[in-house]
């Protein structure tokens, strides 16, 4: 049965349950199963075959175990994951996994919804409220308060940077109210990142409340996304009719989405390469040149949702290479890309193709042809497309020279009033906030 450690290993081993409650080890480390298991050839001779539904049940239930009966585990994916993530080919050997079909139109719907669904099911201590700590740069908490909205026991509170979110994204998280409350924190995601970190590390606090996050810090959020990166060798190996090994082209900023793409790989996934394709906030590319990781605070660019300059999940990178800088190049290759490359590919794509792409996914795409020219592949390249871009219209129309169609989902909420609380970055004014509000 697979436990779940700390990346620190000062923590005791926990059940998938325990590791989701808490969102954070103990020690300050990020949960990581002890072992991975790797799925069996049988599944993998037969992909073709499974619905990315069925993908998720086999996966799941390899890290969940007997804490969630088979038949409650496949009514959860049903409830959480109940849109697909498409396969589209844009030209030549490259391909966009359209992963925001679902209610918010962001990837961030895969691992939010999974989650609150186990949170339902599996978390029994209803004596008080669960508190979410979620900071956010953009979909993450819109994908999350859509996610939890509603659902019994559990609170919401998002911390989003004053000013660096798209106006869609911002709408999303603000105008729900319920068990949602979104605090507008004047200042970077990295600042809101650390008021999160501080509460979890904060014991006077923790025992005061009860407290679990579904960044993608938490294990239950970031496993769900390793679904979609089987999903799309299914649909590769479907489309060219061959047993092929795709290069992953992922556009990043905390790192959780190539984070679960590496958990496939460590279960089976075939795969040429993952690309890590980040804009200025560029410490992980720097790291695969240098082999030293410098943190520093992040620049705000058109691609917001990958504005980091400290990404949470680099301890999990490292632990997945036994912090070896050159175990971790021989699988992730690393690039970055400035706004006026990503405006320019974002036009070039439209002249092109005709199709819309978002900063984020732009980003991918620099990535991949950049990786392309560099190594000569002949392999298939799976840019995963994160977002849709109407929640980035403002940038996207200057490009195409057209509006961006707005999805209905996205009116709605456009129609209805912003509710935030600002807040400074300062840890005690946040803690203060937190014991007086929940």
């Amino acid at each position: 049965m697979v436990r779940f450690i700390s990346t620190n290993g000062k923590s005791e081993a926990v059940s998938f349950t325990k590791a989701m409650q808490q969102g954070l080890a103990p020690d300050g480390g990020l949960y990581m199963p002890d072992s991975i298991p790797r799925l069996p050839p049988g599944f993998w001779n037969t992909l073709e075959t499974y619905s990315l539904q069925q993908i998720a049940v086999e996966v799941s239930k390899r890290f969940i175990g007997d804490e969630l009966s088979e038949e409650s585990l496949q009514t959860l994916v049903d409830q959480a994951i109940n849109f697909d993530a498409p396969l589209v080919h844009l030209y030549d050997q490259v391909w966009l996994l359209e992963l925001f079909h679902g209610p918010t139109l962001a990837f961030k719907d895969f691992g939010a919804r999974f989650m609150a669904q186990a949170f339902a099911r599996l978390d029994e201590s209803r004596d008080r409220d669960l508190l979410i700590l979620v900071a956010t740069s953009g979909d993450t908490g819109s994908a999350v308060a859509n996610g939890f909205y509603g659902v019994p026991g559990t609170r919401v509170c998002l911390l989003y940077p004053s000013g660096k979110v798209s106006p869609l994204q911002e709408k999303q998280m603000t105008t729900l109210g319920g068990n949602v409350t979104a605090l507008e924190v004047d200042g970077t995601f990295d600042d809101c990142q650390k008021l999160v970190k501080t509460a979890f590390g904060d014991i006077k606090l923790r025992e005061k409340l009860r407290l679990s996050s579904a960044n993608s810090i938490n294990i239950a959020r970031l496993l769900p996304q390793s679904f979609y990166y089987i999903s799309a060798c299914s649909s590769i190996r479907k489309e060219t009719d061959t047993d092929v090994s795709p290069v992953y082209s992922v556009p990043s900023g905390n790192f959780g989405n190539l984070t679960a793409g590496l958990l496939a790989m460590k279960m089976g996934l075939p795969f040429e390469r993952f690309l890590a394709a980040t804009n200025r906030n560029d410490v992980v590319p720097e790291y695969l040149e240098t082999g030293i990781f410098e943190p520093r605070p992040s620049v705000q660019t058109i691609s917001n949702a990958m504005d980091v300059g400290d990404p949470s999940n680099f301890d999990r990178l490292r632990y997945l290479f036994d912090n070896s800088a050159e175990a971790f190049r021989k699988v992730v290759w690393g690039a970055s890309f400035n706004d006026p490359e990503t405006r320019n590919c974002i036009k070039k794509v439209y002249e092109k193709t005709g199709r819309v792409v978002d900063p984020h996914t732009a980003v991918g795409l620099l990535a991949a042809e950049k990786y392309r020219k560099e190594s000569e592949t002949g392999q298939p390249l799976i840019v995963l497309s994160t977002a849709h871009p109407s929640k980035f219209a403002d940038i996207v129309e200057q490009e195409i020279g057209r509006p961006v169609e707005i999805p209905e989902q996205l009116k709605a909420c456009l129609d209805r009033e912003k509710t935030s609380i600002p807040v400074g970055k300062d840890y005690e004014s946040f803690k203060s906030f937190l014991t007086g509000h929940f």
